[in-house]
């Protein structure tokens, strides 16, 4: 089993299909999360959520007894707590429902230190073993996650460009099979290796590295007068 959650960035940088992605999650029996106002904005588009998590703070009265009379699972956090909303998400999905996969929606946008803060997290001793099972998704961007090893990153359809970053020190980094290649690359500081491509003939590229943790963004240009 899977799982999806929606957290709290603005609705202008969710992806386009993410109502979709939500209703398929439904059909296939795949666990959603909603995050505080996430877990009503889902039983609006008609979405099953399964769990509700976060202090509700930003509800009003009638929309918590909502989200109380249809979702079974409810869990309250204080305000001031130590663990972020998508700490908490990580936890329950991973911990409690043992689910294989966890894609994150909403985690991205808005505050930039809660971007920083749901960007890090994985290097986390807690989290850092499930680094590799998490996935944040926007409007324009997949991210994913990758510990010490060979990797094949494959290309998730409709991105076309990918950026690679270490987030901590990393020894031996190599990226093969793309249109820039990388060799032997070791910093004791985060660089960010962006606007790379993969290449037409090819579906994924190779990444290895032997030491650190490193990012995948995949992603894509917006048309910047379809809003206009």
């Amino acid at each position: 089993m899977k799982s999806y959650a929606l957290l709290g960035a603005p609705k202008q940088l969710w992806p386009d299909d993410l109502k979709q992605q939500f209703l398929i999650a439904n059909r296939t029996g795949d666990l959603v999360i909603g995050v505080d106002r996430g877990a009503l904005l889902l039983q609006e588009m008609g979405i099953k959520v399964d769990v509700a998590e976060g202090d509700f703070d930003s509800l009003q009265k009638n929309e918590l007894a909502e989200i109380e009379k249809k979702i079974a699972d409810i869990r309250y956090s204080n305000p001031e707590k130590d663990w972020t909303d998508a700490e908490l998400v990580i936890r329950c999905a991973f911990l409690d429902y043992r689910v294989s996969h966890l894609t994150l929606f909403g985690a991205t946008g808005g505050r930039l230190d809660h971007f920083l803060s749901n960007l890090f997290m994985v290097l986390k001793p807690e989290f850092n073993q499930f680094a590799e099972k998490i996935t944040l998704i926007d409007q324009q961007n997949l991210i994913s996650f990758y510990n010490a090893g060979k990797h094949l990153v494959k290309r998730q359809l409709g991105y076309e460009y990918f950026g690679v970053v270490n987030l901590t020190k990393v020894l031996n980094l190599n990226i093969n099979g793309a249109k820039y290649n990388l060799a032997k690359f070791s910093s004791a500081n985060p660089v960010s290796f962006s606007s790379n491509e993969f290449l037409p003939e090819k579906d994924a590229f190779e990444l290895s590295f032997k030491r650190g943790v490193v990012a995948v963004v995949q992603s894509k240009d917006i048309n910047r007068f379809q809003n206009i």
